[in-house]
């Protein structure tokens, strides 16, 4: 009989003990979805501001090719053509 109860014993003390793992696992869960939440938001608007300093870059690129010698501005009058027609596209896009 003393066997059994200490058994019971040992069951709940182990019971109570997983229990206590498993709300922390559960908190910790919690607090690290929220940081990749966090991290998520950030990478996206590191990758918006990427994305606006590469165009940036380039409209100086063209800027200075354009304030550049003779040599360069073929080079500029070709960005220029590739430019418009690219725009071209955009506007016939649109108007499909």
């Amino acid at each position: 009989m003393s066997n059994t109860l200490e058994a019971i014993h040992l069951l709940e003390l182990k019971l109570q003990e997983m229990l206590a793992r498993y709300e922390f696992l559960k908190e910790e869960n919690e607090i690290l979805l929220q940081q990749n939440g966090e991290l998520q938001q950030l990478l996206n608007e590191k990758q918006q501001q990427l994305v606006s300093q590469r165009k940036q870059y380039d409209v100086l690129k063209v800027a200075k090719t354009i304030e550049g010698s003779n040599e360069d501005s073929r080079n500029t009058k070709l960005k220029i053509n590739a430019l418009i027609r690219e725009i071209d596209k955009c506007i016939i896009l649109l108007n499909a």
